[in-house]
């Protein structure tokens, strides 16, 4: 009887221990599974190496204009002409010119400033000013005349001047419409400028003798309208990313146009 009672005890130890140890193994997996769950999510780019699927630029700065917007609506701008519709009402049909302060004088409204906006915004903007006299208006507003798009090009390139842009135009493309360069520019050393405000102008030095040579236009930027293509015919030590506005005219010898 002692023999049996002994036996049954060491069978209630055992359970015991075997059940602990079986709780532990299930709480590690269970701790194991939340941690891989809060573990960032990656994913395996081209090259093979795991890239992280939260956007923005890891480590690095991006420009604040040199890139973004591959194709950015256009904006309003002083003298561009535009044609306001009003389908259901005729009588209130009107072309508007955009005047040197930004305003246009609206029929039986009055000024609103339209200057940087986009066309769907300044439908929005006349709808809402026209909502106090008309009930619900339906408004279409269509750009009959602006200052066509352009770019410059100025510096050691065959033929400096201005030049319209037309469609989507790369910097070599760019280079090749001002004749190319001639025999003392700076081919690794091309500056863009691009203007940020009345203030500010950012700008961007670009090795363009490399990027032909190793048939790598990764960095062949899209040009926007009033970008400053630079050609220098000595190295340039040092271009600062942002500089005032004011002092472009030093880049630009006005006897090019």
């Amino acid at each position: 009887m002692k023999v049996a009672a002994k036996d049954r005890d060491m069978k209630r130890v055992l359970t015991s221990v075997i059940l602990s140890l079986a709780c532990c193994g299930v709480q590690q997996v269970l701790v194991v599974a939340d941690a891989q769950e809060q573990r960032p999510r990656v994913a395996t780019g081209n090259a093979g190496r795991a890239e992280t699927t939260e956007s923005g630029a890891a480590g690095g700065v991006r420009s604040p204009a040199l890139t973004g917007e591959r194709r950015p609506l256009y904006r309003l701008r002083k003298s561009d002409v535009l044609e306001i519709d009003f389908p259901l009402v005729p009588e209130f049909n009107q072309t508007v010119t955009v005047q040197p302060d930004g305003f246009i004088g609206l029929r039986e409204v009055g000024q609103v400033f339209v200057e940087g906006k986009k066309l769907p915004e300044l439908e929005e903007t006349v709808r809402a000013a026209y909502g106090r006299l008309l009930h619900d208006p339906e408004v279409t507003v269509i750009l009959k005349d602006y200052d066509r798009p352009y770019f410059v090009a100025s510096g050691e390139v065959a033929r400096p001047g201005k030049y319209e842009l037309r469609g989507d135009t790369t910097v070599t493309e760019a280079l090749a419409i001002a004749g190319g360069f001639n025999g003392q520019a700076k081919k690794s050393q091309v500056v863009l400028f691009r203007r940020l405000s009345d203030e500010l102008t950012e700008a961007r030095l670009l090795n363009v003798q490399r990027m032909l040579k190793s048939k790598d236009l990764s960095e062949d930027l899209h040009l926007r309208p009033g970008d400053l293509l630079y050609v220098p015919q000595n190295t340039l030590s040092k271009v600062r990313r942002l500089v005032p506005t004011s002092s472009l005219s030093m880049y630009v010898n006005p006897t090019e146009f």
